[in-house]
């Protein structure tokens, strides 16, 4: 047989345990750092002229390519990057409360290029129209 103390040297006793896992509970975190510092809110107000008027050059110039009967303005990359893009700027916009129309009021986008656009879309996120509709019913949008 083992003697007491030998014994006592192996199990740790359960005051020791619970003083471990009191320790580790009163320790505090580390505090998360920011990853990015924020920009003035003159260089973002500036950021975002500059990249406003290069997406309405862009749009310019497909517009045109488009016109002149050229499909391959944008690679497949390039069109799913500008797509995707687009989505998400327009997702946080209305998000934040900024209830912005997705297409100005007065617009060449002809219905039936909004539908094969929406179809994409929901195809390229595995979502059906059944479950846009619902989306919509529960959240007004």
């Amino acid at each position: 047989m083992s003697s007491p103390k030998t014994a006592a040297t192996r199990i740790p006793s359960r005051t020791a345990t619970k003083t471990t896992h009191k320790a580790a509970a009163r320790a505090k975190p580390a505090a998360a750092k920011p990853a990015v510092k924020p920009a003035p809110a003159v260089a973002t107000a500036a950021a975002a002229g500059v990249a406003s008027a290069q997406a309405t050059q862009l749009a310019a110039d497909i517009e045109r390519g488009l016109a002149d009967g050229r499909l391959d303005m944008l690679s497949p990359d390039a069109l799913q990057a500008l797509m995707a893009a687009a989505c998400k700027a327009y997702a946080a916009q209305i998000e934040a409360g900024n209830p912005i129309a997705a297409l100005a009021q007065r617009t060449t986008v002809t219905p039936t290029e909004v539908m094969v656009t929406a179809s994409g879309l929901l195809r390229a996120t595995n979502l059906a129209v059944f479950e846009l509709g619902m989306w919509q019913s529960w959240t007004g949008r």
